[in-house]
Parts: structure tokens; C-alpha cells; sequence
């Protein structure tokens, strides 16, 4: 049985799988858990929240960080021929996602390293104002992951 027919749907359903899990976990977290988190949730609590949350969420994104890279490039190698071959709307997308991806790497190894610091030695002036970096970024990469799917779900019909 020739697989080769299922290679490319296969990696884009990972790929949009992937883009889908980050960019819906983040708009998950910053607008709709953020605000009820601090509504109803004292400081200590909220911050124990956010590090627990997060460090679930996160795990899932480094598969995502992964993933996205790994599908994109295979797709643009195997199916398309090349970067040469690929309209300026996937260059965009590229580069969009490589900042974002260091942009979340950011956050992991200093902000949410921090803050993970400060709430286990209940330090929490110091973890919300990890935290305030956290959602800074988060609010960043938001904004560029839903940009990115405007570029892929309709720039690409002009982008030829």
C-alpha cells in the first residue's frame, strides 16, 4: 500500500492540530480564565492556579513548538518543493511563528521559572509580578498566533 497520499494530510492535520492547541489555549487563558481567576480567587490562590495551569499548558505547547516546525518544513520540503516554491504568505507565517516560538521560550525558562520559584516559597508579590511578564507575552503571542491565522485562512487566496 502506497502511503504517500496520506503524508501531506497527515501533516497538516498535525500542523493545524498544533496551531489550534496553542492559539485556543491561549485565548482560553487570557480571556476567559484570567478574569474569573481574579475575580473569585484571592492572590495565594490565583498564583497557585496560574503555576499549576500553566505548567499543564505549557507542556502541550512544547509538543506544539515542535510539532508546528517539524509539519511546516516538512510540508514546504516534501510537498511543495521548496521555500522557492511557496507564496510570501507561508514566509510571513515563518517568521510570525519563530517569534512566537521564542517568544513562549522566553517566558518558560525566565518569567514562569520565577514565578514557579517565588509561589513554592509563597513569595507572592514576587510570583505576580512574574506573572504580570507571563500575560504580557501571552498577550503577545495571542495577538501574533491569531494573525497568523488570518494569513493562512485568507491571505493565502491572494498571496498567488
Amino acid at each position: 500500500m502506497d502511503l504517500q497520499p496520506y503524508y501531506f494530510p497527515a501533516a497538516i492535520a498535525g500542523h493545524l492540530l498544533a496551531a489550534v492547541i496553542w492559539v485556543g489555549g491561549m485565548f482560553f487563558a487570557y480571556i476567559s480564565l484570567r478574569p474569573a481567576a481574579a475575580k473569585v480567587l484571592e492572590m495565594p490562590q490565583r498564583l497557585k492556579l496560574w503555576k499549576r495551569t500553566l505548567s499543564s499548558f505549557f507542556f502541550w505547547v512544547w509538543i506544539c513548538v515542535i510539532t508546528l516546525p517539524a509539519t511546516g518544513y516538512w510540508m514546504i520540503i516534501a510537498h511543495y518543493g521548496g521555500m522557492a516554491r511557496v507564496g510570501w504568505h507561508v514566509h510571513l507565517m515563518q517568521v510570525i511563528g519563530i517569534i512566537m516560538i521564542l517568544i513562549f521560550m522566553h517566558v518558560f525558562f525566565a518569567p514562569f521559572r520565577r514565578l514557579c520559584k517565588a509561589v513554592k516559597q509563597e513569595n507572592f508579590q514576587l510570583a505576580s509580578e512574574n506573572l504580570a511578564q507571563v500575560r504580557k507575552f501571552i498577550g503577545i503571542n495571542l495577538l501574533l498566533g491569531v494573525l497568523v491565522v488570518i494569513i493562512a485562512v485568507g491571505l493565502r487566496y491572494i498571496a498567488t
